[in-house]
């Protein structure tokens, strides 16, 4: 394996592709249709473009995808396309935000079109190398060739034999983190709201957990239109588990919310507006 692909080089993916190259592996992407800010962290990266996905999958060893999860499917669909014109035969690794539901669902056109599938999932921020706390986990019966990729600066975990555990592993861990953190930015602003907030504050002085929430919550915003889709396929996980899905599905509203106020468009590239900045835009949102 000499020759990966990254789909797409956002803030995650240019990261992994950056600790790629320093390894030695040819990165490769396909910046057809991608923002201009992509392609910065591409060449940033030293991620090489190559033409059209048809051209990339001709030379790609492995494949990651690392996007938002809502174009997950699409993505691999596309993909499946090229694969099929091209016979072309690579392993596939998703390693999205999606529930155990649509990576099966993403197994399936990836195997009809003649290759190898990965279930996939990250845990942590972007990688900068050993030790720097992000774990990749996988499952399914291919994942050795995921997994290879811990001996070059990925921290790789298999989770188990079947597609769907490690996805699942992402969905109900990112429960637990950005979960709470619609929770706790939808309960401040009902307290704004209300007139309540430094009332609430004063009761929450001392709390180890709410001043750990709230000190994530200013890198949110930039965030969270992406974030809609995860708590929505975390919603489908517990669904498919047998549970409510309704508490992720008002996660989704919040990040929806936020995501509609002016807030939304900022991008790792700009600084990080403060906890009321955050708050009186949603509230301004409301009030229209």
């Amino acid at each position: 394996m000499t020759t990966i692909a990254i789909l797409s080089p956002g803030d995650m993916g240019a990261a992994i592709g950056a600790v790629l190259r320093r390894s030695g592996f040819d990165v490769i992407t396909c910046l057809d249709g991608r923002s201009n800010l992509t392609r910065l962290r591409a060449l940033e990266s030293g991620i090489r473009e190559v033409g059209f996905m048809d051209d990339l999958v001709m030379e790609a060893d492995l494949v990651l995808s690392v996007l938002p999860p809502g174009e997950a499917l699409s993505l691999a669909e596309r993909v499946a396309r090229s694969l099929k014109r091209t016979r072309a035969r690579v392993t596939y690794a998703d390693l999205n935000a999606v529930s155990p539901g649509t990576a099966k669902r993403i197994e399936a056109v990836i195997r009809e079109a003649g290759s190898a599938f990965i279930d996939g999932g990250i845990i942590g921020g972007p990688p900068s190398g050993p030790g720097s706390g992000t774990r990749f986990f996988c499952s399914g019966p291919d994942a050795s060739a995921l997994e290879g990729l811990r001996d070059h600066g990925l921290d790789v975990r298999v989770v188990g034999p079947e597609v769907g555990q490690a996805s699942g592993l992402k969905m109900v861990y990112a429960a637990s983190t950005k979960g709470t953190t619609a929770l706790w930015t939808g309960l401040l602003a009902a307290a704004r709201a209300l007139g309540l907030q430094d009332a609430l504050m004063r009761e929450l002085e001392g709390s180890r957990i709410s001043a750990e929430v709230m000190r994530g919550i200013p890198s949110m915003p930039r965030r969270s239109r992406r974030w809609i889709a995860e708590m929505e396929e975390i919603a489908a996980t517990f669904a498919e588990a047998g549970l409510t899905p309704r508490l992720f599905e008002g996660a989704a509203d919040i990040y929806r919310l936020v995501g509609s106020t002016q807030l939304g468009a900022l991008t790792s590239r700009d600084d990080n507006p403060d906890l009321d900045t955050i708050l009186e835009a949603m509230l301004q949102t409301l009030r229209v």
